[in-house]
């Protein structure tokens, strides 16, 4: 009988996976967004539980991109996302929510974000469309 299929690296093939941090107040979420990124390619190196914390995470981390709720506990996702978008323009940040996108449409284009998914569509989205491959 023959051993199961060693999944590949992709950066054994030469490309690069893009380095996310992914920012909710609850733990399993957290833990459900980062099966969900690593199974598509992405490689989750932090995560954070409020808005101090994603701050310094992105600092000490440099991801490429945020997964970032919009209730974050006390925090304000939006204005976590602002901060963010400032002192690291670089970072594409995509907001999740359980509401709908449409209470927030204003909210999303003004913090800098690179976009809104709800979390119900998580599992469908195309993340690329938020984070090119670049």
């Amino acid at each position: 009988m023959s051993a199961p299929p060693v999944p590949q690296n992709p950066e054994s093939n030469g490309t690069r996976r893009r380095r996310v941090v992914v920012v909710d107040d609850q733990p399993r979420f957290r833990d459900a967004a980062r099966m969900l990124l690593e199974r598509r390619g992405y490689a989750v190196v932090g995560e954070a539980g409020c808005g101090a914390s994603a701050l310094e995470a992105v600092e000490r981390l440099s991801p490429e991109a945020v997964l970032l709720d919009v209730r974050l506990g006390d925090d304000d996702g939006f204005e976590v996302c602002g901060a963010l978008t400032r002192a690291h323009p670089e970072v594409a940040v995509l907001l999740a929510s359980d509401s709908d996108y449409a209470l927030f449409e204003d909210l999303v284009r003004a913090s800098g974000a690179s976009g809104f998914v709800p979390k119900s569509q998580l599992t469908r989205c195309d993340f690329e469309r938020f984070w090119p491959r670049g």
